[in-house]
């Protein structure tokens, strides 16, 4: 079975969002799936995803702080600003943490660790709705 469906992930403030719930719900075919991949690919250049702790959200604070520190906004030698100074930091953001993620599926469900979630990384004080493009494939 091959399954490809597109998720609009409503917006949210800057920051590291959990969005398991917003995935397993667009796809209830998972459900039936013994075995099989998921492929998901965020089609934005300025937000991405990544697996992390999905219990305390202190992590999602503390990955928020330590990539303001690395990239930090107000870097006086960027020159793509023109949407203000968050524009380049969010790209490169997105760069360095990615846009795609492939998740084994066994025995009906995303076969993450206990404490494992899939997270929204978003890198714009402004952001709107991201689209994620879902494909899924087994039997």
């Amino acid at each position: 079975m091959w399954i490809q469906r597109s998720i609009r992930l409503r917006a949210r403030a800057r920051g590291f969002h959990l969005i398991d719930r917003e995935v397993l719900t667009a796809l209830p075919e998972l459900a039936e799936m013994q075995v099989g991949l998921l492929h998901l690919w965020l089609q934005h250049t300025s937000a991405s995803i990544t697996i992390n702790e999905n219990a305390d959200p202190l992590v999602r604070d503390d990955m928020e702080a330590f990539l303001r520190h690395l990239v930090p906004d107000e870097t006086s030698w960027f020159k793509h600003t023109y949407e203000g100074p968050d524009d380049i930091t969010a790209h490169i953001k997105s760069s360095l943490l990615g846009v795609q993620l492939s998740i084994p599926v066994s025995s009906g469900r995303l076969a993450m660790g206990t404490w494992q979630g899939i997270y929204l990384g978003e890198h714009r004080e402004q952001a709107g709705s991201r689209q994620l493009l879902a494909s899924l494939q087994g039997e």
